[in-house]
This record gives structure tokens, sequence and C-alpha cells, in this order.
């Protein structure tokens, strides 16, 4: 595959997720389309030619010509502040992409998928679970979902929704670490392996694993993975942050 161009971006949609997260709509201008799980350079140029270029993942199932990204603000993030607070309808920018062919997931790849997500991590298996609702036959997928509390949580309303009216062979466990509200799922506290038992699949041989979050949290997460007995080739990674 030739080398990916740059491609011209207009947000058409804003949905703010948290105080310091929201959900771009990007419309791209000759999108080719994606697998879920991959993600794009986002590049904003300055009027006095200064440019920045960072990844952010796509949450958006594999259809059209538009795209979702979900940004939360980093600290001392440039490029994320603008993209939370300084982006509206209309604000237009540049985009190449898709890239990654590891992390992603094939609709007609016949196996249970496990999904583990820490904060905004979730997003690209967002893209997973969405996609996976448009297969005909589904095999068994289940997200385990790891925040703070309901003031950091995505895609709340969707997953309330998901938690009242479940999509069959799929599943969302909200599980919160400092703050969960009273229909929590169990107290607050750090994802473990009791977690993977009590609300993900089980460790059967084909059973392939996505791990996306930050490098502490999918750390150890693989370790809670291959402790419950999933096998090391079938786990799949993805770590933002330093």
């Amino acid at each position: 595959m030739g080398r990916l161009s740059w491609q011209h971006a207009t947000v058409v949609g804003i949905r703010e997720e948290t105080a310091t997260a929201r959900t771009l709509t990007l419309e791209v201008d000759g999108w080719s389309g994606h697998r879920p799980g991959q993600h794009v350079d986002v590049r904003l140029t300055a009027p006095d030619g200064y440019t920045a270029v960072r990844p952010y993942s796509i949450a958006t199932p594999a259809n059209g010509s538009r795209i979702h990204v979900t940004v939360a603000v980093v600290k001392d993030g440039e490029v994320s502040s603008y993209l939370v607070s300084g982006t509206e309808i209309g604000t237009e920018m540049e985009v190449r992409g898709p890239l990654g062919g590891w992390f992603v997931w094939n609709r007609d790849d016949p196996v249970p998928v496990q999904l583990i997500g820490g904060g905004v991590g979730v997003a690209p298996l967002m893209a997973m679970l969405r996609e996976h609702d448009r297969v005909a036959e589904r095999h068994p997928m289940r997200l385990l979902y790891s925040t703070r509390g309901p003031e950091t949580l995505l895609y709340a309303a969707e997953l309330a929704r998901r938690t009242q009216n479940p999509v069959p062979a799929s599943a969302v466990t909200v599980l919160y670490t400092r703050n969960p509200p009273d229909t929590a799922a169990r107290p607050a506290g750090r994802f473990t392996v009791s977690d993977i038992a009590a609300y993900g699949l089980p460790p059967l041989p084909r059973t392939r694993c996505y791990v996306c979050g930050s490098t502490g949290f999918v750390e150890a997460a693989i370790g809670l993975l291959l402790k419950a007995g999933f096998a090391t080739d079938n786990i799949r990674a993805e770590r933002f942050g330093p």
C-alpha cells in the first residue's frame, strides 16, 4: 500500500462526553473506509504555519464518509485542549489514515472477543462493539470498561441503553475505580482478575482479547488476563501516553 496522504476534514458534529472530553464527528473528503480498531493522525495548522499532529482512535463502525474521534484533555496538551474547547461546527483540519493493522477486529473472524478499556482507551473498542452490532451471526463480545466515576464516563447514554436493552451476543460492564453510582456492578476498586471471571468471557483457547488504555493500565490488564488463563498469542494491546 502506498503512503497515505493528508485529507481535508470538517467538524460536522460535536457531542460533549464529560467536562474534559468530547466526541467530534468529522466529514472526511474522499474517505475510503477503515477497520474497527484503527486510528487517524489529526493535523492542525495555525495561521502562522505552525503545525501539530496527534493520533486519535476511530470510534465509528466501518461505514460511511464520517468518522468519530473522542478526545480527552491531557495535561499540557495543546492539541487535545483545542479539540475539546476550541472547535465548533465547521472547524477544518486534516487527517491521515486509516492507520494500524494489528489492533483491528475482523467481523468475519469467528472467535469470541473480550474487550478491556481504561479511560479514553475505550474509544477503539466502541468501534468494534458498534461494528459487532451490524453482524448477522455474532460470536460473543464482551466489554469491560474501567473509569473513575460517572463524571469520567464516556458514551454514557449509549452504554446505559446497552445495559437496559442488551444487544444479542454482546454485553458491557462498567467498572468504577473511585466513585461508583448506586447502580454499579460492584464496589469501587481497581480492575481485578475477579472482574474478568465475573463479567467477562471464559478463557477458551480461541477467545481473542483487545486491551486499550494508558501504558500502566494496559500492562496491568495483560497481567490479569494471563493470570485468568488467556493465551498470550490471543492478546492484542494498544497503549497511549508515556
